[in-house]
Parts: structure tokens; sequence; C-alpha cells
């Protein structure tokens, strides 16, 4: 797993996140309300469009994507993959539906209101995290990189996302939010907010606690999933196999 095969590098991350810069704006989390979530769902994707919350999950033989109830948790609508996706993330863009696979490197493209089958594509790098600016869609590949690329997901540019300097790894899902790509660091309890012009970390948010440990089951997996809802101005958090999502508020520490 993933874990296992970063895990060397991960410590290096927790050492760069735990500085200190005057630039950058460190944040906590005010918990504004909860909902639930379903245990069984490792979310790799999460977004809202038109109001609408949606997901996608991962593992061999149990990914999916969903229309969810946000009330609920449970799914309105589910589309399941082969076997032999390990689907990644999501994104609406332009009436399209964009899916993600992990090591197979396919990306699905599905009719956004009819979730008809469109196309698929030899995608050039592990998918991770994929979002939309509007303009061009911008994708992760657990690397310090993102990608932006046009619907065809032909390179339009890259940037490496630094902090003091340093390149920020192992960048995960994302979303696009009022300007800045907000990303999940993988394994970590850390949100960077990233200057998409050039990729400078403007901004960390510390979700440590965010799920509570009496919550924790033997499934339980790292957070990851980020979604914000431009229709209402709200942020939502949960992670892989999480009993719970969160709308949040973010609190600048002083």
């Amino acid at each position: 797993m993933r874990i296992l095969r970063n895990i060397v590098l991960l410590i290096s991350i927790f050492g760069l996140l735990s500085c200190a810069d005057a630039k950058v704006r460190e944040y906590t989390l005010e918990i504004v309300a909860e909902y639930p979530h379903d245990t069984g769902a490792y979310t790799q994707g999460l977004f809202f469009h038109d109001g609408q919350l949606y997901e996608s999950t991962g593992l061999n033989g149990k990914s999916t994507f969903r229309k969810v109830d946000l009330e609920t948790g449970e799914a309105l609508e589910k589309m399941n993959f082969d076997k032999k996706y390990f689907v990644e993330g999501s994104v609406i863009w332009n009436d399209d539906l964009y899916i993600l696979t992990w090591e197979s490197r396919v990306a699905f493209i599905y009719d956004a209101k009819t979730l008809e089958y469109k196309s698929s594509w030899k995608y050039p790098r592990e998918g991770w995290g994929i979002t939309t600016d509007g303009k061009q869609l911008i994708a992760s590949d657990g690397s310090a990189n993102l990608y932006f690329m046009n619907h065809n997901f032909a390179l339009d540019r890259k940037v490496t996302v630094k902090f003091e300097e340093r390149p920020v790894r192992f960048l995960n899902e994302l979303e696009y939010i009022d300007g800045k790509v907000w990303a999940n660091v993988y394994t970590s309890d850390e949100i960077v907010i990233i200057n998409p012009k050039d990729g400078k970390v403007t901004g960390i948010v510390d979700c440590r606690g965010l799920l509570p440990r009496n919550l924790y089951t033997a499934n339980t997996d790292v957070l990851n999933g980020i979604a914000y809802n431009p229709e209402d101005g709200k942020i939502y958090l949960t992670g892989k196999n999480w009993p719970k999502l969160y709308e949040v508020r973010l609190v600048e520490k002083k």
C-alpha cells in the first residue's frame, strides 16, 4: 500500500509543515455541523455541483461514483466499476464528469446529468486528485506537482507546490475554493492551501482531532475529502471509511 511505500518521505512532510513561515496563514477548524458518512466509502473524490454532493470511492472491486444525500449519507445514485480499476478523484466541468483511476492510468468521461459513459482516455500519470477552476482541470499524482489540463487531459502547464522553497509531496484530493487550490496531504492531518499561479503554499489547515478517537474502527483510514459548495460558501471534510462528514469553518491561529 501507499503508506508503506511513502512512510520515510512522510516523516519529512510533517517536519516541513510544522515550520513557521510569516507569510503562511495557519488555521484550526471549528465544526459547524456533522452528517452521516458511509463507512464503506473509501473516499477519493468529494465535491458539490449545482448544490448536489458527489463522491468517488476507491479500492479494487469496491470503486464507485455516487450522488450522495448530504443529510443521510446515502447514495441516491451509484455507479460501480470493474474490479481492475481503483477509482480516484472526480469532478464535473462543462457538463462532463471526469473520473481518474490510480495505477491503471485510465481516465473516464461521463455525461454529468445522465451518468452515461462517453469516453475513456489513456492518462499519462497516476490519477490521484482532480478539481477545476472553471477554465481547466487541475490534478495531482501524489507528487508535489499540480497539473493543469484541457478537457482531453492535454497538459497546459504544471507547478510544483512548495513551502519555504521545499516541495510538499503526496498531494491528494483537491478542491478549488476562492481562487486557491486546497489539497489533502496523503496520510497526514494537514490540508495545504495553494496559490495555483506559482504553487506557493499560502495556508495550512490543522485537522488533527476532527474525527474523535472513539469513532475510529479497524477500517477507519486517513483524512481525505474536501468539498466546497459555491452556492452557500460552506466547506465539508471527511476521510476514508469515516462515519462522519463535517461542515467546518476555518479559525486562524494567533
